[in-house]
């Protein structure tokens, strides 16, 4: 069973940098992909980016697209979210999630396993 663990998170000021570490226990035969997702109060929850372990391929959303980056460490069966510039509407509750099949056609769906989620707050 696939098992994940969000850091990172806490409250910074408008214009820091956060980078946000994904633990995955059990990632070997059950985690093709990982993804990140946000969600703020009274908002949908909302796709950011994700990466395939193998290749290493990588999509983002428009809406982060120049500033977060996601990326990995294999050895530590690690992804990372690198997010710079952050703003005010960037406060939300970041959770990764990981995917049985690689990201492929549907790069938003098909996510299978959540961690429980790190606070990030961006203050003006």
């Amino acid at each position: 069973q696939v098992q994940l663990a969000e850091s990172g998170g806490g409250l910074v000021q408008a214009g820091a940098s956060l980078r946000l570490p994904c633990a995955n226990s059990g990632r070997m035969f059950r985690s093709d992909a990982e993804g990140w997702f946000r969600q703020a109060p009274g908002k949908e929850r909302e796709f950011l980016a994700v990466l395939n372990w193998n290749g290493g391929a990588k999509y983002y959303a428009d809406s982060v697209t120049g500033r977060f980056t996601v990326s990995k460490a294999t050895a530590k069966n690690t992804v990372y979210l690198q997010m710079n510039d952050l703003k005010p509407e960037d406060t939300a509750v970041y959770f990764c999630a990981s995917k049985i099949v690689p990201i492929g056609a549907t790069p938003t769906s098909g996510y299978t396993s959540w961690g429980q989620g790190t606070q990030v707050t961006v203050s003006s």
